[in-house]
């Protein structure tokens, strides 16, 4: 009898155990389990201490709250102008009702696979191959919003869409780097020809300085010249004009005019002497010897010269 009631014990034990562990669920962080009591939807139990009623209720589904990344298979796609692109990308979802993630699908990851797939093909069908390089966040955001709304009867929250690679046919590689090869051969040329442009541009405006500075420095040296002769000008004539007021003062003094007479005679008969020797010609005078004669002629001429002279001499006063 002992040896029964201690194995009778240990059983007790042993069920108790089984229905502790049964009946308390520790539920981590982040994550939602679904409950079902007699085979129906009962609860869904969150982060922390859960208590259900053993061999009645029942977790049927463990479900992660955290955002999850999915790889979308690659698959070719046709676009607007008939090219084929071969395409794969990254879906990022999250679980955001855990009762419609257990019963609205049967799969909802092989779901959504398939819905951005299939959409995928149709956003790239609607475009041309340079406008699917251009418009990837385009293409991401349409994917988005076309799988959220069918998702959201899943219980699942469609986050964001990526676009891995966009791979064309080798032909269309070759040729969209020709391309490119030749846009940068025609900017290259583009360029040589602006600065070539620009250089004769820089060399006209030289040029046009240059013959502005060179006449501008003509102009400065003419005048100058024109004020330099102006100057001397003026200077010859006031000389001029204080000899013929000496000259004037000279003859009113003592003894001036007799001097006076004596000059003009000598430069008389230097002047005959320069004109005789004119072109190898010997010119005398018709009386040689009679040299008074020709110095009275000489003086003769100063005497009707002598009021001309003194009065240009004090009309020269008068005018400074």
């Amino acid at each position: 009898m002992e040896i029964g009631i201690g194995n009778v014990s240990v059983i007790i034990f042993i069920l108790a155990l089984v229905f502790v562990f049964k009946t308390i669920n520790v539920v981590p962080q982040q994550h939602a389990w679904v409950v079902e009591r007699l085979g129906k939807y009962h609860a869904t139990l969150g982060p922390g201490l859960n208590i259900v009623v053993p061999f009645v209720d029942r977790i049927a589904y463990k479900h992660v709250l955290k955002e999850i990344p999915l790889d979308v298979p690659s698959q070719v796609c046709i676009t607007k102008d008939n090219t084929q692109l071969q395409v794969d990308g990254i879906l990022y979802f999250q679980i955001t009702d855990a009762m419609r993630a257990s019963y609205g699908s049967s799969n909802y990851i092989s779901a959504i696979t398939q819905l951005a797939q299939t959409t995928l093909r149709s956003v790239i069908g609607r475009m041309e191959l340079d406008k699917t390089f251009e418009e990837r966040d385009h293409i991401n955001a349409s994917i988005v919003n076309a799988i959220d709304e069918s998702a959201a009867n899943w219980g699942v929250k469609v986050l964001r869409y990526e676009i891995k690679d966009l791979t064309p046919p080798s032909e269309i590689l070759h040729a969209m780097q020709a391309q490119i090869t030749a846009e940068r051969g025609k900017r290259a040329l583009i360029a040589a020809s602006e600065g070539r442009q620009q250089e004769q541009v820089n060399i006209a405006n030289g040029e046009r300085e240059a013959s502005i500075a060179r006449s501008e420095g003509d102009k400065q040296s003419a005048i100058n010249r024109a004020e330099g002769q102006a100057a001397a000008i003026v200077a010859i004539a006031e000389a001029t004009a204080n000899a013929l007021r000496q000259v004037g003062t000279a003859i009113q003094s003592a003894g001036g005019e007799s001097a006076m007479q004596l000059r003009v005679a000598e430069q008389y008969v230097q002047a005959f002497e320069k004109l005789a020797k004119t072109n190898n010609s010997l010119i005398v005078p018709a009386n040689v010897g009679d040299m008074s004669s020709l110095i009275a002629t000489a003086m003769q001429v100063v005497k009707t010269q002598k009021p001309s002279v003194v009065a240009a001499g004090r009309q020269h006063d008068a005018n400074t």
